[in-house]
């Protein structure tokens, strides 16, 4: 008889606290503990996940999701925003008379350890609050480090993990991801999973979504150039972009550009990527136009190209340049790294090419990404945007994070 009062008891018990929250906005907690969030870091470099994640806080707050979003310094959001003490960082710049950059990069070790003690803060104060009942859910949203999964058994409220790398992308992520499989888990790619065991815990895939209102078609694009927008590093292959558009000139009537945009990094003692395969190769028909960051500058330079190429030979979780040149009416030619085939919709927003097996032939990857910037023309412009408008919108990306937090909470 007791047990079945109690059995009764906690029934209630639940019906009222689900009641009481529907009777409330959910309160979830948003925690982007990587150091890059903090915008005096390396201002000059895109930080994608930050940008999502700020976008991301900003729709769930319109439709009514109490965010508190947890980040190294202040950003700019309409969400509530929980910052970390940076006392120990600005010491150790004051000591040694340093900028964060100069920390970053003369002094990688100590940067790093000041950046794990801050991340460490940020997740232990969003697990403290959610067990004084500040919070329904936690989402930890960047996790490069293992303590938010290591501590999230002692967190009594629900703990959703996404994570925006491939699995394997670094050696120690190939042990310690493994042993985190049964936590709650979003991907950003079904390809993202690959990554994973079978057995991993998954709730939903989430596509990325962009908030640009910028981002829109070009009026009469110029269509006289083809582009690259990105990192300029060897696993992004933008040295194939600049043969396969010189393959392809070989072929054409009319000769076509490839304008680079992008960061490179380093220098000749540490990455001779740039000086020694990209920079040499600059003349008339491969032209680089520097960092594009500003929103109606890349609609100009996505919407007015032929295509974007995404070149890349690394496994991408999810590949957001693409969704950039859909919603400025660009069709895509990339290459079939992971998630680029799952986000382009072959041959109704752009074209993917295949790699072909490893040890990858780069002469015939060359050839056949020639091939796609020969029929790419073929691909409407206004399907690219309609593919835009269907699968990769921000306010998609919110309702499915919200559909996800109120199916945990429950």
């Amino acid at each position: 008889m007791m047990d079945i009062m109690a059995m009764s008891t906690d029934r209630m018990t639940n019906s009222i606290s689900v009641s009481l929250m529907s009777s409330r906005q959910m309160r979830v907690a948003l925690v982007v503990p990587h150091i890059f969030m903090h915008r005096e870091i390396m201002p000059s470099v895109i930080f994608s996940p930050g940008v999502l994640a700020l976008t991301l806080a900003d729709q769930l707050t319109k439709i009514g999701v109490q965010i508190t979003l947890f980040s190294p310094g202040p950003v700019d959001t309409l969400a509530q925003n929980v910052n970390a003490d940076l006392s120990l960082f600005e010491a150790e710049l004051a000591g040694r008379g340093d900028t964060w950059t100069d920390l970053l990069k003369k002094h990688p070790f100590t940067f790093v350890t000041l950046a794990r003690q801050v991340q460490a803060e940020l997740i232990s104060k969003a697990y403290q609050m959610a067990n004084h009942d500040e919070f329904d859910a936690v989402h930890i949203y960047t996790n490069e480090e293992e303590l938010g999964m290591v501590f999230a058994g002692l967190c009594q409220k629900p703990v959703v993990f996404t994570h925006h790398d491939p699995f394997n992308f670094l050696v120690r992520y190939k042990s310690i991801m493994p042993r985190y499989k049964h936590l709650n888990w979003l991907s950003i790619s079904d390809a993202q999973r690959k990554t994973m065991p079978d057995d991993t815990n998954w709730l939903a895939t989430i596509y990325h979504g962009i908030d640009e209102p910028e981002l829109t078609p070009v009026a009469k694009p110029s269509d006289e150039y083809f582009a690259y927008l990105g990192r300029i590093i060897k696993p992004k292959g933008v040295h194939l972009a600049i043969e396969a558009v010189r393959e392809y000139n070989k072929h054409s009537p009319k000769p076509m550009k490839l304008k680079i945009a992008g960061k490179y990094y380093g220098s000749k003692e540490r990455d001779n990527y740039w000086s020694e395969m990209i920079e040499p190769q600059l003349d008339e028909f491969v032209e680089y136009v520097g960092f594009i960051n500003d929103p109606l500058d890349k609609r100009d330079f996505l919407g007015n190209a032929r295509a974007l190429i995404v070149p890349s030979l690394f496994d991408e979780p999810f590949g957001l340049v693409t969704v950039e040149s859909f919603a400025c009416g660009t069709p895509v030619v990339a290459l079939d790294s992971a998630a680029l085939s799952e986000v382009i919709d072959n041959k109704k927003t752009g074209l993917v090419i295949s790699k072909g097996e490893k040890p990858y032939d780069e002469q015939q990857i060359i050839g056949r990404l020639a091939g796609g910037l020969k029929d790419i023309g073929d691909i409407s412009r206004s399907a690219c945007r309609s593919g835009y408008e269907q699968k990769f919108t921000a306010e998609m990306m919110a309702a499915r994070h919200k559909e996800i937090y109120q199916s945990l909470i429950r």
